[in-house]
């Protein structure tokens, strides 16, 4: 099974379902530790279905052969989800909202319905390529518009260009790191950049480059390219970095 691997969060909750899975050294995604805006002002009530939904969906994907034998990472977040989502509905019954379990219910329970992308013939290889572009250590940037995680127009080019050159440049670690601006909260922004990270990287594995190769992370809004006040948007800043390792 290919599994995509982040970094730069803390873990927060042990793995109990997943633990077999993840054994076989998967790292540990950037959790949430706060909850997305769809459910960080919802009524307890409310809240308790929404996650139930999540961990009954949870429960099915985990218990589906198709999904445990898939060569992708549905399985392993179904679990996941499933343990988050059962820790946050455990809080619940004392009417307590544990913001860390609730986000964590949310990101698993995205992850284990994200498609794997479509397998497409890898790039030819570039028999001689330029010292200049092989000794680049951010060889790529998508810039994003604001709150958005949808891959712009011109963000085939860029990665295309990172997937052409990995090989024959001996690339053979690629970190993507999601930034933000500084409109939003921090946590919304550290989710924000998730998303944005894990769309260049669904984009690069579509272009060949290897998900064993790909480390994801998001930074937020603490990395500026352009310092700037809080509140304050820019361009420059939105953005997913993809540097050589």
């Amino acid at each position: 099974m290919t599994i995509l691997v982040t970094s730069g969060g803390k873990m927060t909750r042990s793995f109990v379902a997943t633990a077999a899975v993840l054994a076989a050294c998967v790292a540990i995604p950037a959790w949430g530790q706060t909850a997305p805006a769809d459910l960080a002002g919802m009524e307890i009530g409310a809240l308790r279905g929404e996650l139930q939904q999540r961990y009954d969906a949870a429960l099915a994907r985990a218990t589906d052969p198709a999904v445990i034998s898939a060569d992708d990472t549905r399985y392993v977040w179904a679990n996941e989800a499933k343990v988050q989502c059962g820790i946050a509905l455990g809080f619940l019954k004392s009417s307590t909202r544990d913001e860390t379990s609730i986000a964590n219910c949310a990101m698993a329970a995205r992850l284990m319905d994200r498609q794997p992308a479509p397998v497409r013939a890898p790039l030819p290889p570039q028999t001689a390529v330029p010292n200049e572009i092989c000794q680049q250590r951010l060889p790529g940037i998508v810039f994003f518009e604001f709150d958005s995680a949808e891959l712009p127009a011109d963000a085939r080019q860029t990665v295309e260009f990172v997937a052409r050159n990995a090989a024959p440049c001996g690339w053979s670690g690629l970190d993507v790191v999601g930034h933000a601006d500084r409109a939003g909260s921090d946590g919304y922004n550290v989710a924000l950049s998730q998303r944005r990270a894990e769309a260049v990287s669904a984009l690069m594995e579509s272009m060949g480059v290897p998900g064993s190769a790909i480390s994801t992370s998001a930074r937020g809004e603490s990395v500026p390219r352009v310092p700037t006040e809080d509140g304050v948007r820019n361009p420059q800043n939105r953005r997913v970095e993809i540097s050589v390792k």
